[in-house]
This record gives C-alpha cells, structure tokens and sequence, in this order.
C-alpha cells in the first residue's frame, strides 16, 4: 500500500493555513488590479469618451502601471528580504486600502488623472508585493510542494485576471447611472478582504533580517539583476520567465484587434479569446505537478516551449471564413466553420504556456539561496517590465513601421519562440537533459512511490543507497527524488552512448575500481566529499555492477569510506536506503541474452516500485547493515 504522503495532491494546499490565506490574498490582488483597470475603460465608454481621450488612455495605462517596477524593485526586494514576510502582506494590502479609496473618488469625480494617479500607486503596491509574492513560498512549502504550490498560483493569478477583466468591464453596464459609485465601492471591498485575509497568513521568517537598506535604486536595482544572474541555471530560468511575459504581451495585445478582424467578433469575442488563452495556462499550471511526479522537473519546459510554438505556429494559419465587422459573439463564432482550430489553438497555447513557466520558477525558488530570494524576484520583476516594454516596442516597429498583419506577427513569434528555447537549452543543457530523461522514464514506466517523501530529507546534505537493476536506475531515481541527485556510477555505465550526455549533465560522478583507474576513483571521493560539504545529495548503487541474476549482490566498502571521509571532516551524513522493484524484467537490465536484450518491455509502460526506508545517521553504519536494509525494502520482487 502506498505511502499517503506520496498520493498527495496539490489542492491539499487549499486546505492548509501556510497556504489557503496567502493563495487568497495573491488572487484578490491580481483580481482588483485587473477589476480597476478595465472599470477605467467602462467609465470612458459610458461617458462616450472621444477617440482620441480612449487612446490617450491607452498608451499611458501601461506605461504609468509599468514605470514603478523599474523605479522602486530595487528597494521592494530589500524590503522583501529584511521584513517578516507576513507583515509586509499586510502593510501593502493596507496600502491597496488607500490607493483604492483614491480610486473611488477618481470614479466618483469621473476624473481621469486622480484615476492615473491611482493606477501608478497601484503598481507601486504591485512592485512591493512582487518579490514577497513567490519568495514566500520556499519557506511555507516542502520541495516536492514547489510545483504544486506554483502551479496553483500561476492558475490563480490566471484566473483572477480573466474574472478581474470580465467585472470590471461589466461594471458600468449593468450599473448605468450608478457605476461610478458600483465601481469605486468595489475596488474598495476587494482590497479590505485581501487585508482581512492578510491577517490570517501565519509569521513567516525575514530572509536577511540583518540587510542594510540601500535607498539609491538605480544600483540596488543593477545588484538584483547581477543576483538573478548569479547561477546558470537560475539566470536562464528568469530569462525564460520574462520571455514568458514577452510571449503572453505579444498575444494578449493582439486579441483585441485579432477577435474583431480575423474573426468576425464583437467585443464579447476578445474576453472569450482570452478566457480560453486563460483557461488553458491554468490547466497547464495544475498538471505541471502531475507531469513531474512532485520534483522541479525543468525538463517540462522544453515542452512547454515547444508546444507553445507549435500552436501559435497553427494559429498564424487558422482562418475561420468570418468576414470583418459581421458582429459575431461568442456562440456564434463557436458555430461558425473553422472555429475549433482556433479555439484548440489557444487553449494549447495556454496549456503549454503554463508546462513552461511554472517549473521555471520553481527552479528560481529551489535553487537560489533563502536569503536572496526576494532580491532575485525583485531582479526578475525588473527584467520582466522590460520585456513587456520590449514587446510594446517590437509591436509598434511590426505592424506600424513594416506593416505585418496579425497572423504574420503570430508566424514571426512561433519561429521566435523556438529559437529563444533552442538557445536557452544550448546554453543550459540541464533542460534538454531533464526532457529527454523525463519523456524515457513517463514513456517507458508507471512509478509507485512509498516513503520517498517522508524519508528523503529537505534540505542538507544526503547519501541515496539503492540495489542496482537495470541501466535506468539513476534516471529512475532522479524522477522520483524531488532534490537533484549527484549519482556515482561505474565509470562504463557513464560512457554509454546517448545515456553519457544525460549523466554528464546532470553531474554524474564516474568512478572505477583502484585496479582499473585509482586516480579516478580518488577523483570520485574528492567529488564526493565536496557534494555532500555542499548539502547535496549523492546517490551510490553499493553493488558497485548491475545486476546479473536479479539478485541484490553484496554492498562494497566504498559506503563506509564515504561516511567515514564526512566524519573526519565533522559531517554527519544520513543515509536513506532505497530499493527498486520491477526493473529486472525491461529493455534495460541484463536479464536476457546478448541478443534478445535490447527489446521493448513485456508490458508496455511497465510497474516500477520505488521505496524508501528512516535516514540512518550513525556515521559507523556497515555495507551489510546498509544491504540488509536494502534487501528488507526491495522484498522478494526484481
């Protein structure tokens, strides 16, 4: 029977106050934000606002709701870092009181600047709560949670919008004369219950109490940016991350005039088009952690990025046969012939989006040191606004400049899309690696877990000891195990075609007998001892070869010198036993002969059992106490 603690699934979090209150508060603020924007855009309608007051305004809204990012994330992410994080949600939900009492008299008076005004104070309290918004989150989840965790915020956040645009752009047309007073009341009711709900989040510990506050932006803003970048892997996660926003500004901007031009539609006809570009990124958010078997599985983000090409590549193409002004609404477009390309279109745009963002910042909040987090949050809203900003630019230059249409500026995008990930993955084969591993292990096997959760520790430095089965295990592992795993392997198995570039990258150890190469194997200790002084964790197959017969061979030394290597040194190492069951009879181990070796599993997708047993912390453990335990795990199933 499996370990419950294993089934979990993420709307568990729901449930929970580390979770529920700050999931609340994050939704109702993405959900006023939006609320306000587009009851500015109701109000100027219902006053018949000219041509030329509609599009003053939109040209300045973006810019006075971006320009706070670039002046003051310097400061947020020192204020995110220095102050309880509970606290800080409270004191910007308190200032969204205020701002949004502003905004109520600018409805009130029906005065546009008092409403700008308030816009740019509303990105202000957006840039103070951005850092606090995903730093949080390491500290209140497990690492096997970040996933789900982020996954519920992106569709959250993604849903609020969607809701936010919606009642906000109804506002006055269902309150006619009253809608001034409907909209100022309601943009203050949503910001006291974010604040009201504030209060519940439990305390949730400074990341750098002891910060100096650098009140100069302009180089507290170049150092965030220098800390995002710090770590490859990190600096390319934020790069994706804005390139995510590049992406999503670029479709979002073009809708409008896509619903009513390529599409035939009225205005209803955009919300629906973004309601299924919506939908899609939430679902897509949510199976993220059903995908990645609850580790930060980046290699769901080469898919992501290229299912997002792929379906914006078909939408350049799609044509519904509408003519232009015809006045569609939603259920008339859906009826209308062509209509289902593009509705699949946007949603699976949508739903790969979401594959690719959220492990994206599951990796930023994994691997960046707690005491960084929300300055390199703070750095990655800054690089964001500029890439929002990018995609304004690079739409005015396409369309107003060269004269593109939609649909080629969707092309464009497509081929644009898959050469910024081909990139990324060149410069960081970790993403490429984790894909490929990640696509052979889904394809290949269906993994039972027992016990990996509540025995794998959190954090801190680990020693994995398993039986050796099969040319799979350390993959098979690496799947299940939600920190990354440094695998010691025999030197031969490391230099496997194929399967060395996917060891090389994900920083196997090789390692070998004394007899064979001695000065690999030291090279292999030296390395060993430096991952485990890190906080890493290592895994060893003790068998020191596969499996010949499908039975657990004798553990060598080379465990106990591990240990005692980390005791000289004042390191105590727990060692977690694992054991897999069900590998002996696939492609990949050694029982078939020679010839019939290489073949397909008897079934297809075959059951693998991965169990794990207590740490055991006593640096004096013995191979065979370690087997023992090993062999109890594994039972009488290959």
């Amino acid at each position: 029977m499996a370990d419950p603690r294993d089934n979990h699934s993420q709307f568990d979090l729901l449930r929970q106050r580390r979770f529920l209150p700050y999931f609340s508060v994050q939704s109702i603020n993405a959900l006023n934000d939006n609320v306000f924007r587009q009851a500015i855009i109701g109000m100027l309608f219902w006053l018949q606002a000219s041509d030329e007051q509609l599009a003053l305004y939109a040209t300045l809204a973006p810019a006075v709701f971006i320009l706070p990012y670039f002046l003051f994330s310097g400061f947020a992410g020192q204020i995110a870092e220095k102050l309880e994080k509970q606290r800080l949600i409270r004191i910007t939900t308190a200032m969204e009181i205020g701002i949004m009492g502003v905004a109520a008299l600018g409805f009130a008076l029906q005065n546009l600047p008092l409403l700008l005004l308030a816009l740019f104070s509303t990105g202000v309290q957006s840039t103070l709560f951005g850092p606090v918004k995903y730093s949080i989150l390491p500290s209140v989840l497990k690492p096997e949670e970040l996933t789900g965790g982020n996954g519920l915020v992106e569709m959250g956040t993604s849903m609020s919008i969607l809701l936010g645009m919606v009642v906000g752009g109804l506002l006055f047309k269902l309150a006619g004369d009253q809608g001034p007073w409907v909209a100022g009341g309601t943009v203050v009711a949503l910001a006291v219950a974010g604040n009201l709900i504030a209060r519940l989040v439990p305390r949730v510990e400074a990341g750098a109490p002891d910060l100096q506050i650098n009140w100069n932006p302009v180089p507290e803003s170049v150092r965030m940016l220098k800390l995002a970048r710090k770590q490859l892997a990190v600096r390319n996660s934020v790069l994706g991350v804005s390139w995510f926003w590049f992406v999503g500004t670029v479709l979002t901007s073009q809708l409008p005039a896509y619903a009513r031009v390529h599409l035939g539609g009225d205005e209803t006809l955009y919300i629906f088009a973004l309601a299924l570009f919506s939908v899609g990124v939430g679902v897509g958010s949510l199976l993220c952690e059903k995908l990645s078997g609850r580790t930060v599985e980046i290699g769901l983000v080469p898919l992501g990025a290229i299912g997002m090409s792929a379906f914006i590549l078909d939408l350049s193409f799609a044509h519904t046969g509408l003519q232009v002004g015809t006045g569609n609404g939603m259920m008339g477009f859906v009826r209308a012939d062509g209509s289902a390309r593009v509705i699949v279109d946007l949603l699976g745009i949508g739903l790969f989006a979401g594959f690719f963002v959220v492990p994206l910042f599951a990796l930023i909040q994994e691997r960046s040191p707690r005491h960084e987090l929300s300055r390199v949050i703070a750095g990655l809203n800054i690089q964001n606004s500029g890439f929002i900003v990018l995609a304004a630019a690079t739409m005015l230059v396409t369309q107003k400049a060269l004269g593109w249409s939609i649909p080629q500026v969707f092309l464009a995008l497509a081929i644009a899309n898959l050469l910024v990930a081909i990139w990324i993955f060149t410069v960081v084969p970790e993403f490429f690696m984790r894909f490929v591993s990640w696509l052979m292990v889904r394809l290949l096997y269906r993994l039972e877990l027992h016990g990996i959760e509540k025995h794998v520790p959190d954090e801190g430095a680990a020693l994995v000891v398993c039986n050796h089965v099969s040319y799979m295990d350390a993959l098979v592992l690496s799947a299940t195990i939600p920190r990354p795993v440094r695998f010691v392997m025999y030197y031969r198995i490391f230099e496997i075609p194929l399967m060395r570039w996917i060891f090389r990258t994900a920083k196997a150890i090789p390692i070998a007998s004394p007899k064979e190469d001695a000065a690999l194997m030291q090279r292999a200790f030296d390395a060993i001892d430096a991952a485990l002084a890190d906080g890493q964790i290592v895994g060893i197959f003790p068998e020191g070869k596969l499996t010949s017969d499908g039975e657990i061979a004798a553990f060598k030394s080379g465990v106990e010198t591990i240990l005692e290597r980390a005791a000289a040194r004042g390191q105590v190492v727990p060692v977690v036993p694992m054991a897999l069951r069900g590998l002996w009879s696939s492609m990949w181990s050694r029982r078939d002969s020679r010839l019939r070796r290489m073949r397909v599993p008897r079934r297809f997708r075959a059951h693998i059992v991965v169990m794990a047993d207590a740490p055991i912390e006593d640096p004096t453990v013995t191979a065979a106490q370690l087997e023992a335990k090993v062999r109890a795990l594994r039972g009488d199933v290959a």
